[in-house]
């Protein structure tokens, strides 16, 4: 029988810290609960629950990682949690009984180039969201913890998610054959294993719901409106394909000016402006004609 030994580690989340141990406690899984509920499979996350500052427990092959609620301190508390997490292993505690754990979902993610040479787009196998978001720093991150994740990745400029792909915009200072492999592979555990991509109470998910964007589609002029539908049929569909998003932003009937919002690939892409001015602009000018102008974009 193993004597396990348990050393602790900090990560990037100052509320999240790992006890690694001195020998495979799973058989090469990683498990993720969110509540005493969900760990009816793992004794060990059971009784790790019962500490009142335990808010998650992510257990793999050789580590445990809990995340505590901030009523303390991990300095306060790691050594006695790390103690008990000993005790418990020394003493023949079950980890995590398999066969009642919850199944992970397969998961495939590629890389895709996109015409922007600074992203990369991630395609996953099944959806992600239900409507895009755009961060373009840590700060943005709050509902959105996969987002908020990557930021950690010191080459990670921007991300933008979509429907079932995660386009990510590096900084100079990397190059995309030393890191796609890294995020990709980060992207499919992630995701493989359950944890929240965007928080249901995000604030933009409210704006970007059907009822509401139905809502302010009616609101709008009759122009904007025919803009819009040409954008979401002809436009959005190849935007998408290249890890990128366009969204309506306004149209001025005097100047005959539409204003559009780039994102993900599309934002500050060298090759944006000549799709703009060949590609959108044209084709408002040709199904709309004499309403149209002049095509103006904003980066994300």
């Amino acid at each position: 029988m193993n004597t396990y030994s348990i050393s602790i580690k900090e990560t990037n989340n100052p509320t999240i810290l790992k006890f690694e141990v001195d020998h495979f406690i799973t058989q090469h899984q990683s498990f993720e609960f969110n509540n005493i509920d969900e760990a009816k499979s793992s004794p060990l996350a059971q009784q790790l629950f019962y500490l009142p500052f335990v808010k998650k427990v992510y257990i793999s092959s050789n580590f445990i990682a809990i995340e505590r609620f901030n009523i303390v301190e991990w300095a306060d508390v790691q050594s006695e949690v790390a103690q008990q997490i000993t005790d418990y292993l020394n003493n023949g505690g079950e980890v995590v009984n398999v066969s009642e754990a919850p199944k992970k979902v397969p998961l495939t993610v590629y890389a895709e180039s996109t015409p922007n040479p600074s992203v990369i787009k991630f395609v996953a196998n099944k959806k992600l969201v239900t409507s895009s978001h755009e961060f373009t720093s840590i700060d943005d991150t709050k509902f959105a913890p996969l987002a908020a994740e990557l930021f950690h990745f010191p080459f990670v400029k921007s991300v933008f998610i979509d429907e079932n792909f995660v386009s990510i915009t590096k900084f100079d200072v990397a190059e995309w054959n030393d890191i796609t492999m890294e995020l990709r592979e980060f992207i499919r555990a992630y995701v493989e294993n359950g944890k929240t991509i965007i928080d249901a109470n995000a604030p933009k998910n409210i704006e970007k719901s059907q009822t509401y964007l139905d809502e302010q589609f009616e609101q709008r002029d009759d122009i904007s409106k025919e803009i819009i539908n040409i954008l979401e049929e002809y436009v959005k569909p190849a935007v998408a394909s290249d890890g990128g998003n366009i969204e309506f932003q306004s149209y001025d009937p005097k100047e005959k000016k539409v204003k559009v919002i780039l994102q993900g690939a599309c934002s500050g892409c060298p090759s944006s402006t000549f799709t703009l001015k060949n590609g959108i602009e044209n084709m408002l000018k040709e199904m709309l004609k004499d309403k149209v102008e002049i095509v103006e974009a904003i980066n994300g």
